[in-house]
């Protein structure tokens, strides 16, 4: 397993209700996911809760034959390391089932970077923090380890990345833009996303690659009207609940 990536993955989604399990071509969203992360040798690792609600991802792990796990409901951060013990993962790459269009090549450099430089926690590019959902973060498991002591195992750490920013002398760097960013939304969390992605979907295919987006939506910047106006709203929610654990 040289390339890990542990998709986080809950079926409780409230802006778009089971938003893994809708349509996507011959599969589900999340089936994509699994089956993009294989497409560019990736070992996916189903990361879900123990909640009746997340049976279904499992069913769908188990028929895919993929490595998953069952942890913790609200605390995201022990649910991933516990994880990370249970297979004795050093290095991984998170990839959120709501990216259906994450880079696989992106996802490779990032963890050859973290594991080459010893580092704690890659960032992703700036275009993919403001919603194009390229590439996810690569970290060393052992500071998920740390921080899940820190905190009662109770919290809800949904929005995790803001707990990390608590802990000091954290070896952190942002992935560096690839040249085929855009400003695009193509992150799954509202109707309008969807229909964007399955637009991109039917015009190149499940396993396209970002620069053949960035081609198409280059010529056809139109596109991104569908659903870029969500961005503001989307951003808007995260900085409230940063704001929280802040």
């Amino acid at each position: 397993m040289k390339y890990i990536g542990i998709i986080l993955v809950r079926s409780n989604s409230k802006r778009l209700p089971k938003k893994c399990f809708l349509s996507f071509g011959k599969y589900t969203v999340l089936e994509h996911i699994v089956r993009r992360c294989l497409h560019y040798k990736i070992t996916p690792i189903i990361c879900t809760s123990v909640s009746q609600n997340d049976n279904e991802i499992i069913k769908l792990a188990k028929k895919l034959k993929i490595y998953y796990f069952r942890g913790s409901e609200n605390n995201k951060i022990l649910r991933i390391s516990d994880c990370c013990k249970k297979f004795n993962i050093n290095f991984f790459h998170t990839i959120d089932a709501d990216d259906p269009f994450f880079c696989g090549v992106a996802v490779k450099k990032s963890l050859n970077e973290i594991k080459k430089n010893n580092l704690d926690i890659i960032e992703p590019t700036e275009s993919s923090s403001a919603g194009s959902g390229l590439v996810g973060y690569s970290v060393k498991s052992s500071i998920f380890h740390l921080i899940s002591k820190k905190i009662d195992k109770n919290t809800n750490t949904e929005m995790m990345w803001g707990f990390f920013k608590k802990i000091n002398n954290l070896k952190i760097k942002r992935l560096k833009e690839l040249p085929f960013a855009i400003k695009a939304r193509l992150t799954l969390d509202y109707h309008e996303d969807y229909i964007f992605l399955e637009t991109i979907r039917l015009l190149l295919g499940n396993f396209t690659t970002r620069k053949s987006i960035f081609y198409l939506l280059k010529k056809n910047y139109d596109l991104t009207k569908i659903n870029m106006f969500r961005n503001k709203q989307w951003s808007k929610n995260q900085k409230k609940i940063i704001a929280k654990i802040k």
